[in-house]
């Protein structure tokens, strides 16, 4: 099928589905794809760049057993182990984060479920965040019921990040501590909450391509708004330590199809920019609209924002969030 005629249909009003032939996107040219993908990406997202930085607010411990993750206890790994953050470090970092202007900051923890008086500690921390900054607000917190939800989300919480990790197919291989369904059950609970739901997943982990389109349709089937996408970049002592690195191309033909399939959502590129192009330049012309950036609390964080923001505005992108744009 032609390419550019499939980005104009979606463009007018088509959706791809699980009854479409979604092999085009494995076998059709590369460009033509890409080229289609950021025509699409043009019409829907426009030229608005989203940043989005995180902290890692409680590290190492986990008792999942997500065999590509540095943080599992059942992986043997030099992760870096500690309870959640004080406040005013959080806080320290948020205020870096929007003094370089970054659309959103997220505290991420590891572990099944942020809960007792740890969640309290987070619920004061983003009350905190909320009333002393105007950055727009992120969680990633596992498998928290809805009741939680709601008290971030009336912490001044905006968005909360789930990942998906892989097809339905594929997840057993994965993990097996936890299931996909039960993944999908709390995105539906952002959902109900009015919050925008982030979820993605890792490529490179040993699934087909198919595998990537099925995580692809399942995510615009949940009309998540984010989607963060992943190239594993193995870590020694987890399971997936010898997977072989991604291509470029097969990277780049990964975020093409994502943003064919949910054309309004913003695609993000996450872990695995060192594996393309100028830190993921052709992947902005691919159909990315998005990006994490920066690194917690440290000088070459800042480097990283600029250097991110360097690049996107040479490509013609706006990197100005909402709140440092003047009210008209």
């Amino acid at each position: 099928m032609n390419m550019t005629a499939l980005a104009k249909a979606i463009i007018a009003g088509k959706r791809i589905n699980r009854k479409d032939d979604l092999n085009m996107f494995l076998t059709c040219d590369l460009k033509e794809l890409c080229e289609g993908a950021d025509l699409i990406r043009k019409h829907f997202i426009g030229d608005k760049a989203d940043l989005c930085s995180i902290i890692n607010g409680r590290s190492g411990r986990c008792p999942e057993d997500c065999k590509y993750c540095a943080q599992s206890v059942h992986n043997h790994t030099d992760c870096e182990v500690y309870d959640f953050l004080p406040e005013e470090k959080i806080l320290e970092a948020c205020r870096l984060n929007e003094s370089e202007g970054i659309d959103r900051f997220s505290i991420v923890t590891a572990g099944r479920a942020l809960s007792g008086e740890e969640f309290e500690k987070a619920i004061h921390t983003y009350k905190t965040m909320h009333a002393e900054c105007k950055i727009d607000l992120c969680a990633s917190m596992g498998f928290l019921n809805a009741e939680q939800l709601h008290r971030l989300h009336t912490a001044g919480v905006t968005s909360y990040h789930h990942n998906i990790e892989t097809s339905k197919r594929n997840f057993p291989n994965i993990c097996t501590t936890h299931t996909y369904e039960q993944k999908l059950e709390t995105l539906k609970l952002v959902k109900e909450e009015g919050m925008c739901a982030c979820s993605g997943g890792i490529i490179g982990m040993g699934e087909t391509p198919e595998d990537r389109l099925d995580m692809a349709v399942s995510l615009a089937e949940l009309k998540v708004d984010s989607i963060p996408l992943n190239a594993l970049m193995p870590i020694p002592g987890t399971p997936l330590e010898n997977c072989p690195q991604l291509t470029e191309d097969e990277i780049l033909r990964t975020i093409a199809f994502f943003r064919y399939i949910n054309p309004e959502a913003n695609i993000r590129l996450a872990a695995g920019r060192a594996l393309l192009t100028n830190d993921g330049e052709r992947a902005f012309q691919s159909g990315a609209s998005a990006t994490i950036t920066g690194n917690m609390l440290t000088t070459a964080a800042c480097a990283t924002i600029r250097s991110d923001k360097h690049m996107l505005k040479k490509l013609g992108r706006d990197v100005t969030p909402k709140y440092l744009k003047t009210k008209e």
